[in-house]
């Protein structure tokens, strides 16, 4: 069995789609020939908990976690916030309509802290990893980011012992959505650019989890660049799908932000329930996760608040179950041209429903294709009344029909038990 040092932030008791992908491939690597050691933070600052995914970890994993101090601790006090992050409220990163306290830790982050509040961590990192693996070898090294400091920390100790080192990055660095929301100064943005560069030319390999900023990266280095797409397991997905309860039951999981927010959907909904009393009188919103308060306005203001169910945050296995019992996923993107490159890690798990999907994004984005290819559901644009109008259409008269067929096409090759085998080729090519 050979050995991967993966170094994450994000583990459990930690919850949401940034810590899925990693649990997946330690789960199912063993059968590759892969034997996962964890290293990740003592005590993070967790924006979710979600022990159930502890189960999915074989129970004798190495695990090492080591003590990590972070500056959110001074930002609360900073703002006269008490308690830890866990809230079912989101706070946008834009610095736009925030007090003076907010928009003083928004400098401090974006100029102090590069490439993010967790670099206080990498040179305690590197000299215990060092020691660790004079005496604990591995075949090689993964890196996970964001937050993008773990990628510091594997370059430090790949340039020190010369083990083959993987930097996945599931989100972009430099063209990451919400950097350009940071007052970060000319200096600040050059560093930031400088340390892309050196992680990506130093790496054995680069690791992306879309087409799209596979081809990024590949016109930005001689490193080799490959691509493992984020999955759904198929062991979540097994059985009956839960009963319906024979409401129209539109529903999305995950983070709700305001940058999100789908205004031209709401208008549709709202025009068919003033249009059509049995349609308003089945129609349920069901949402599951942290949702922003301006996302509830607006649909407050679409004349559909009596039909929202807010569900808060729910473990793995009871969002999965919302979704297998939708009559159509709702996935906006966040309304941002630097989107076009991300693929929400949700997006694989409705396509584990195998239920019908309404995409809003970019027309021509990753989500569209993989949604196309996936003959899964369509993309519309955020103004495209007439498509998620005709899409809304459809779905309520399959419903009158009785029930929502489900989805067929090809997703084979985004199980996590595939995902994790070419994971296994990747690191195997790599030793080599």
């Amino acid at each position: 069995m050979k050995r991967v040092l993966v170094i994450t932030y994000y583990w459990p008791p930690s919850g949401g789609s940034g810590v899925q992908r990693w649990v997946k491939f330690t789960k199912y690597l063993r059968e590759c020939g892969w034997e996962a050691v964890i290293y990740t933070p003592e005590n993070p600052t967790l924006t979710a908990v979600d022990k159930t995914l502890a189960a999915e970890i074989p129970a004798d994993t190495e695990v090492i976690r080591r003590p990590i101090l972070e500056p959110y601790g001074f930002y609360r006090k900073l703002v006269g916030r008490k308690g830890d992050a866990i809230t079912n409220e989101v706070t946008p990163i834009s610095s736009g309509r925030k007090p003076f306290k907010d928009r003083l830790s928004l400098y401090f982050r974006g100029n102090w802290f590069i490439p993010d509040p967790r670099i206080w961590w990498i040179r305690p990192s590197v000299r215990f990893l060092r020691k660790y693996l004079k005496e604990h070898p591995v075949d090689a090294i993964v890196t996970t980011g964001p937050p993008q400091s773990m990628h510091l920390i594997g370059q430090r100790l790949h340039n020190a012992t010369g083990i083959p080192w993987v930097v996945d990055f599931r989100d972009p660095w430099s063209k990451m959505y919400y950097l350009k929301h940071l007052p970060i100064s000319p200096r600040a943005w050059r560093k930031h650019l400088s340390l892309e560069k050196g992680v990506i030319d130093d790496a054995t390999t680069v690791l992306t989890v879309t087409p799209l900023v596979q081809e990024l990266y590949s016109g930005m280095t001689r490193t080799p660049v490959a691509m493992i797409p984020n999955g759904f397991d198929e062991e979540d997905f097994a059985g009956e799908a839960p009963a319906g309860d024979g409401c129209f039951n539109i529903t999305h999981t995950g983070l709700f932000a305001r940058d999100g927010n789908p205004f031209t959907l709401w208008k549709v909904l709202g025009d068919k329930a003033s249009a059509d009393p049995a349609f308003k009188e089945a129609l349920r919103l069901r949402l599951v996760g942290k949702v922003d308060a301006e996302v509830l306005q607006a649909i407050q203001d679409a004349g559909l608040g009596g039909n929202v169910v807010s569900l808060g945050y729910k473990a793995h296995p009871e969002a999965v179950a919302e979704q297998r019992s939708a009559s159509v996923l709702v996935l906006p993107l966040r309304n941002d041209p630097d989107y076009t490159l991300i693929l929400p890690g949700k997006l694989f798990e409705y396509l584990g429903a195998r239920r019908p999907i309404l995409g809003i994004g970019q027309e021509d984005g990753a989500m569209a294709r993989v949604l196309s290819d996936t003959q899964a559901g369509v993309t519309c644009g955020w103004d495209n009344e007439a498509g998620m109008r005709a899409f809304i259409d459809k779905a309520w008269q399959e419903h009158l029909a009785g029930g929502v067929p489900s989805v067929r096409g090809d997703i084979a090759i985004y199980t996590r038990k595939n995902t994790a085998k070419a994971l296994a080729d990747l690191l195997n090519s790599i030793i080599r």
